[in-house]
């Protein structure tokens, strides 16, 4: 059982600084485009994916686990 716990804190500490580095990383990209004078024109290109991936993020959470009228026929 302590090893187990172990594995799982050791799994939580990557995940928890992946998304420390991930932060870090898209902060900088962010202070680099503004600072050359291109974060607009990098948001402009950004929000049709943005808001492409949260429509399909409110699609998959409305439909939930037990919907049964799901298209392309699998169930």
């Amino acid at each position: 059982m302590e090893r187990y716990l172990d594995l799982m804190l050791i799994r939580f500490g990557l995940i928890a600084g992946g998304l420390v580095v991930l932060a870090l990383v898209v902060f900088a990209v962010a202070l680099t485009l503004k600072r050359r004078g291109r974060l607009d024109e990098a948001r402009r290109y950004a929000e049709p994916a943005v808001r492409a991936a949260a429509r399909a993020a409110v699609r998959r959470l409305e439909g939930g686990p037990g919907r049964s009228d799901r298209r392309g026929g699998r169930r």
